[in-house]
């Protein structure tokens, strides 16, 4: 929209003062002034531009410069001086030397521009497109030239005037094929180079035929013309797009390109249809100018199909190549509609999910999506659409799911969301040997490998939280600290092998004496520890009888490989205090079970901070 603006307002400046300098200046005098500053600031351009086009520039101030002069020379012909035949014998020449410098210049600057870029079949092509627009106006203008004869006018003058027409045209004709070539937003320059010499092709046909100098509420319109052209000429250099290289998005086809390719061909069939109305005869320059539309019209839809061909080649061959990429790789590629529907899942998913790519087509995403993370992954999609659309084929978002798959088992997998232009493009890895992989880690970092209970760090971490938790509707926790007395003489006699299943058995044991919500850890050797706790208004003696049962379920024989094992246990009790740490809490139990060891044994000691209690008892409920 900001460049649309710029184009309009820099044509409705150039309009007004092309307006403004014909009334105010004889045509003698503003034409080749305006000529004078359009060649100033392509000059001027090319001094700011970048290589090739300082050259392009500098061709087309030249162009420019040998217009004025044979406008210049013209109007020393066609003025009220009459000049003498003489000095008319020289200056016709120069004017004809003049203008056929302009138009040959110009054309070698704009047909460098055509053959910058591209393939053979496009720079063709784009010449083909310069000639048909230049052969169809060129058709018009000797029609009118032949008209201005049969009405008696000055032929030979008007033959100047239709070479002017010449160069416009041919220049046009360039500019108009080169002005679908660039993307949209390097357009304005040619536009404005395009309007400029629409403009100018008017004036100067208003010169050929008009008999006079064709004033229109005082304002001679071949000079205003003139004028607002040359303006134009001299602002699009500094428009945006006048340095862009001219390439061709091959993947599409404007319909505007196609069908203007046979807009030239009406133009030659309707301008000599109306010459033959009038009672004129299509002479050999008419019919030659038509049949070379014609030729080149034809000439332009062969190459076009060859280019095409070309086209859909490259693609097909870009098609195969991603589609061995797509293929081939074990990742999921998923392509969803904005309203979550599967349209392309590449056949990676069967080894991964168990489906054959059809079973997905036209289904629901989330209705594979694991319930618990429904909401992590419409957040991750609404993140997602809220970033701009322009950052298709960036880094998208990434999240990590479970999806069900065909046997009814969820499969942990980690996707990468980016955009697409039918919606999501999803790229998903099945990480589930690594998730599981991650939680054995994560099981042994905090479990112990014999017994499979928690570890010291995850008995600390709970003895942390259940701290934290006190308050007004939970009760004191409470630490059991637990030795197997004579553990160490079974080791040694029965062997390590029957040392580690007492470990275990011991293990289940205690487990099976505390509630389904304590937990129950090794702290290492033949030490165990169990975490209590309790709603608010239970009475201690609640954790005595725990303490109790583990006991007696402790002093039990063991039953290893045929033979019994016995051993006792000495259990130490702590309970917390306000202000108390997990690390001084686990101490007192820890004090607390040695002073049972120190006591005989095979018995339960509450710390001494704690009122004394608890007497010595060599088994059964402590008292409380």
């Amino acid at each position: 929209m900001g460049r649309a603006l710029c184009a309009g307002a820099a044509l409705a400046v150039a309009a007004g003062a092309g307006a403004t300098a014909a009334g105010l200046m004889p045509e003698g005098v503003g034409v080749p002034a305006a000529h004078g500053g359009a060649t100033l600031s392509l000059l001027a351009r090319a001094r700011t531009a970048p290589g090739k086009f300082r050259l392009r520039f500098t061709l087309l101030a030249a162009s420019v410069a040998a217009g004025g002069l044979h406008h210049l020379l013209v109007s020393r012909i066609g003025g009220g001086t009459h000049p003498s035949g003489f000095v008319q014998s020289v200056v016709r020449p120069l004017a004809g030397a003049g203008i056929a410098l302009c138009l040959g210049v110009a054309v070698v600057a704009l047909v460098m521009a055509a053959a910058e870029n591209g393939t053979t079949l496009t720079r063709l092509r784009r010449l083909l497109d310069g000639w048909l627009f230049a052969g169809s106006l060129l058709t018009l203008g000797w029609v009118l030239l032949l008209h201005r004869a049969d009405q008696g006018g000055d032929v030979s003058g008007s033959l100047l005037g239709l070479a002017r027409v010449v160069t416009d045209v041919v220049l046009l004709g360039l500019v108009i094929a080169l002005r679908c070539c660039p993307t949209r937003a390097e357009r304005t320059a040619n536009t404005a180079a395009a309007v400029a010499l629409a403009i100018l092709f008017a004036g100067d046909v208003f010169r050929v035929v008009l008999s006079g100098p064709g004033t229109w509420y005082g304002v001679p319109l071949p000079a205003a013309c003139s004028i607002t052209g040359l303006s134009l000429v001299a602002v699009a250099p500094w428009l945006p797009g006048s340095i862009s290289e001219v390439g061709l998005d091959e993947r599409t086809m404007p319909v505007i390109g196609v069908v203007a390719a046979f807009v030239p061909m009406v133009v030659c069939a309707l301008a000599i249809t109306a010459h033959a109305a009038t009672g004129g005869s299509v002479d050999i320059v008419m019919a030659g100018l038509a049949g070379s539309v014609l030729l080149a019209l034809a000439a332009r839809q062969g190459v076009t199909h060859a280019d095409h061909l070309r086209i859909a080649q490259k693609a097909a061959a870009r098609e195969a190549h991603y589609r061995t990429l797509v293929d081939g790789t074990h990742d999921v590629i998923t392509i969803i509609s904005r309203d979550g529907t599967v349209l392309y899942v590449s056949p990676a998913v069967q080894p991964v999910l168990g489906y054959r790519p059809e079973e997905l087509m036209g289904a629901r995403l989330f209705q594979f999506c694991h319930p618990d993370d429904l909401v992590t992954l419409r957040q991750a999609i609404l993140t997602l659409q809220h970033k701009s659309g322009s950052d298709t084929g960036r880094a998208g978002h990434r999240v990590s799911c479970r999806l069900r798959t065909a046997d009814g088992r969820w499969r942990h997998v980690e996707s990468t969301i980016s955009h697409h232009p039918q919606g999501m493009i999803f790229i998903s890895r099945d990480m589930s040997e690594q998730v599981a992989l991650q939680a054995q880690l994560e099981h042994h970092a905090f479990h112990d490998a014999l017994t499979g209970l928690p570890n010291r760090a995850l008995f600390a971490d709970r003895v942390a939280h259940a701290l934290q938790k006190r308050g007004t509707d939970m009760a004191p926790p409470v630490v059991l600290f637990v030795d197997l007395d004579g553990f160490k003489a079974v080791n040694d006699s029965a062997g390590h092998a029957t040392g580690d299943a007492l470990l275990a058995h011991a293990a289940r044991r205690l487990q099976a004496s505390v509630r389904a919500g304590d937990t129950v850890a090794r702290l290492g050797g033949d030490e165990f520890a169990a975490l209590l706790e309790w709603k608010a208004g239970t009475h201690l003696s609640s954790a005595g009888e725990v303490a109790a049962r583990v006991l007696s379920a402790l002093t039990k024989p063991y039953r290893i490989g045929g033979t019994d094992a016995v051993v006792s246990a000495s259990i130490g009790m702590a309970v917390a205090v306000p202000g108390v740490t997990p690390a001084e809490l686990l101490h007192q139990a820890d004090l607390a079970m040695y002073s049972a060891k120190a006591a005989g044994k095979g018995r339960i000691h509450v710390h001494e901070s704690q009122p004394p209690q608890v007497s010595h008892v060599s088994s059964g409920a402590p008292n409380l």
